[in-house]
C-alpha cells in the first residue's frame, strides 16, 4: 500500500489562484483527477488524500465530489470557516460526508499569532468529537505558536504539513530544528514527508541537501507517525512526481519492511481512517 498523503486538484484562473506567479507557469492550468491518475499509476501509488488550495467552501465541496467518482482519491482534506459562529453548523453538514478526513486553514498567509486567537481554538475544540484531521499549514518561523495551539487541545490529531516549511534554500536548518523537534514531542501530532524540494532553490537542490531535514524528521517523529506527500501539482515547480517517490524509496531503503511501509501508506490510512 502507497498513499499519496498530499496532493491538489484545481480548475486553475488567475483570480483563485493569484499565488501562482510567472515562476510557476508550469502551474497555471487545470489538474483533475485523469492527470492525478497519470502520475500515480507511475509510482505505484494506490490511494491518496486531496488537499485544499482554495479557502471556500465551494472548493471543498468539489473535493469531495471528485473523491466520491475517482478511485484513487481515498479522502478530503478541506477547508471550512474554522473561527465563525456559523462553524458548528457547518461542521455537522460537512461531517456528515464520511470521505471528509479533515480540515486545514493556510496559516502560513497569516499574521503572526492567528493560531492563539480565541475564535479560532474555539472552532478547533468544536471538532473535539469529530474524528477529523486538522491539518497545520505553518512556516518554520511559526512552530512556537503552534506548539501553544497543539498544547490547547491535547485531544484532538494533527498533522504537520510540509515539516513546517523550513527555509532550506537560505540554510535555515539551525533556525527550524529546535522548534520542530519540541512540536514532535506531542504524540497527537503526525508529520508529512512533503514541500521540501520547494523550500529550496528550485533549480538547485540535491537530496542531499534535503536528507537531514528527512533525518531529522524521522528521529523526531518515528515511523509511526510520518507519512508521504508529493504536494503535486505545486512539486512540478522543483520535481517530477516520479522522482520525488524515487528520493522517498531511496531514504527509507535503510529501514526494516514494516516501517517503510508504516510510513509510505499505513500511517496516512490510520490518521485518515480509510477503507481497505
Amino acid at each position: 500500500m502507497r498513499i499519496d498523503a498530499h496532493h491538489h486538484l484545481w480548475h486553475y484562473t488567475t483570480e483563485d489562484y493569484g499565488w501562482i506567479d510567472d515562476r510557476m507557469k508550469v502551474l497555471q492550468r487545470d489538474f483533475l483527477p485523469t492527470d492525478l491518475a497519470t502520475e500515480t499509476a507511475a509510482s505505484r501509488v494506490t490511494g491518496s488524500i486531496a488537499v485544499q488550495a482554495r479557502q471556500s467552501l465551494e472548493e471543498t465541496h468539489w473535493l469531495l465530489d471528485l473523491a466520491a467518482e475517482s478511485s484513487i482519491i481515498k479522502g478530503v482534506v478541506g477547508w471550512a470557516p474554522i473561527a465563525s459562529e456559523s462553524f458548528t453548523s457547518t461542521l455537522e453538514t460537512l461531517q456528515q460526508n464520511p470521505l471528509l478526513k479533515g480540515l486545514r486553514h493556510v496559516v502560513q498567509a497569516e499574521p503572526d499569532g492567528f493560531l492563539d486567537a480565541e475564535s479560532f481554538n474555539r472552532g478547533i475544540a468544536t471538532m473535539r468529537d469529530t474524528s477529523l484531521v486538522y491539518e497545520i499549514l505553518i512556516f518554520a518561523r511559526q512552530l512556537e505558536e503552534a506548539i501553544r495551539f497543539v498544547d490547547r487541545h491535547p485531544n484532538q490529531t494533527f498533522v504537520l504539513d510540509h515539516i513546517a516549511k523550513p527555509d532550506i534554500a537560505n540554510n535555515g536548518f539551525a533556525a527550524w530544528e529546535p522548534a520542530f523537534r519540541e512540536l514532535a514531542k506531542r504524540q497527537n501530532v503526525h508529520c508529512k514527508l512533503s514541500g521540501m524540494a520547494t523550500e529550496a532553490d528550485w533549480q538547485t537542490w540535491t537530496p542531499d541537501l534535503l536528507k537531514p531535514y528527512f533525518e531529522t524528521a524521522l528521529e523526531a517523529f518515528g515511523p509511526l507517525r510520518m507519512m508521504v506527500g508529493s504536494d503535486w501539482p505545486v512539486i512540478n515547480v522543483a520535481c517530477s512526481y516520479t522522482r520525488w517517490w524515487q528520493i522517498i524509496t531511496q531514504w527509507l531503503a535503510p529501514l526494516s519492511g514494516n516501517e517503510r511501509e508504516q510510513i509510505e501508506g499505513r500511517t496516512a490510512a490510520s490518521v485518515y481512517r480509510l477503507a481497505p
